[in-house]
């Protein structure tokens, strides 16, 4: 198929998918590559697989002309190609740009003059010039001559009802400023504020720097926590009428660790860079450190608990509620639950979970045992943790339910309940 397309959005995950459906309301030619077939054949169905988007949002982007494909004899003739895939750890904890390098060979192949790439997966600085640029070359065209090169940091917030691509700033880096122009150009069709960076570079340490900014705040407001429970102190109480000052503080709240893609990822791909360079990332280590033991400190004070009413953890009954890294979302990238699980484990407890919006869950390849009911899991636990606070939850939990309770995200204000 060599049909015009406006835009072939390439990963059609939590970034592509509310891309290519905001484009196509906007009356673009839309047209999606996956490698997933499961997730292809779900989408020319008509049905999402993506929080954030639904089904009826799918079937209006078909209505426009909107197809999937896994073949890439399938892309059409793209004035726009945008790629959104993964950029996650390897099993050394080092960034893995596998997918980036095939989706770049595989666009090279499909090249031609006048078009505009777009990589919009988070990545080091210099990835889109170093790596990609020198790939898509390998085709013959040459950057700012024949065709535009440019990165946009994705900002998609899944759960986040109120800021979307639309109204959300699109901040664009191109390797020339032509190609900058052309990227202004094609986002300001679908998107509110379109804001130009310098280069690429500058555009990919944006996205970096908006999730560093993240990790270290919360790392602070975790190690705050844990010095509070020292002191007897309710940092709840703290960072609320700290939050009164109208200047000069920003609220962040402690938890049981940071999950999704973002904050847990983004800032060891700067990392990784430093040290690449022969320098080490001070802060951001430690704040990473910091945030990776939050799920091992919260299983600490789960024992200690116990401890109060003459028991332990090992063979203790641990429910835990909420196990997506987000509230209200289903999405269980990086989420500290998982760790919370495997140092329980560790410990001889015997874990259950109930969550609204996850069916199963595996850790190391052993089942976690689902709660169906939920008032009778709490009423047979020894320890109820809350790790996510779910709205379902937030209706009907409160610690006469249970022995004992929890709660690692400080909504629950009564004597009984133990709080981060």
């Amino acid at each position: 198929m060599h049909d015009p397309v406006d835009l072939l959005v390439v990963g059609l995950g939590y970034v592509g998918l509310p891309l290519a459906r905001e484009a196509a309301q906007a009356g673009l030619r839309v047209r999606g590559f996956d490698a997933d077939p499961r997730v292809v054949a779900r989408l020319n169905a008509g049905t999402s697989h993506v929080d954030g988007v639904s089904d009826e949002d799918v079937r209006a982007m078909r209505a426009t002309g909107f197809t999937a494909t896994c073949d890439e004899r399938g892309f059409g003739a793209p004035r726009v190609v945008v790629v959104c895939v993964p950029t996650p750890l390897d099993r050394d904890g080092l960034p893995d740009l596998s997918s980036v390098v095939r989706a770049g060979r595989m666009v090279a192949r499909q090249l031609r003059r006048g078009m505009l790439v777009v990589l919009e997966s988070t990545t080091f600085p210099g990835t889109t010039d170093d790596i990609v640029r020198p790939i898509l070359e390998e085709s013959g065209l040459r950057v700012g001559d024949d065709f535009a090169l440019a990165f946009s940091p994705e900002r998609i917030d899944p759960g986040n009802t109120e800021h979307g691509v639309h109204n959300t700033p699109k901040v664009v880096g191109g390797c020339t400023p032509g190609c900058t122009e052309r990227a202004i150009g094609f986002y300001s069709r679908f998107v509110m504020k379109v804001v130009a960076a310098k280069s690429t570079r500058e555009a990919e340490m944006a996205k970096i720097l908006e999730n560093t900014y993240r990790q270290v705040n919360i790392a602070l407001v975790n190690e705050m926590a844990m010095i509070a429970h020292e002191l007897g102190v309710d940092l709840w109480n703290a960072i609320e009428c700290a939050g009164t000052k109208p200047f000069g503080f920003a609220a962040f709240q402690p938890g049981p660790g940071v999950g999704g893609h973002c904050i847990p990822i983004d800032p060891r791909y700067l990392s990784f860079q430093v040290r690449a360079l022969g320098g080490r990332s001070q802060l951001i280590d430690v704040a990473q450190e910091i945030n990776d033991g939050m799920p091992q400190y919260v299983v600490g004070r789960a024992g200690q608990l116990l401890a109060k009413g003459g028991g332990g953890l090992p063979g203790a009954r641990i429910l835990l509620l909420g196990v997506t890294y987000k509230a209200d979302v289903a999405d269980q990238r990086e989420s500290p639950a998982d760790d919370v699980v495997r140092h329980l484990r560790e410990r001889g407890a015997e874990v259950a979970y109930h969550d609204p919006y996850i069916g199963s869950w595996t850790i190391d390849g052993a089942e976690v045992a689902r709660a169906e009911d939920l008032d009778r899991a709490m009423g047979a636990a020894d320890l109820t943790i809350v790790l996510q606070w779910h709205a379902h939850y937030l209706e009907h939990l409160d610690a006469s339910r249970t022995p004992a309770l929890f709660d690692t995200r400080g909504r629950l204000d009564e004597r009984n309940v133990a709080v981060l």
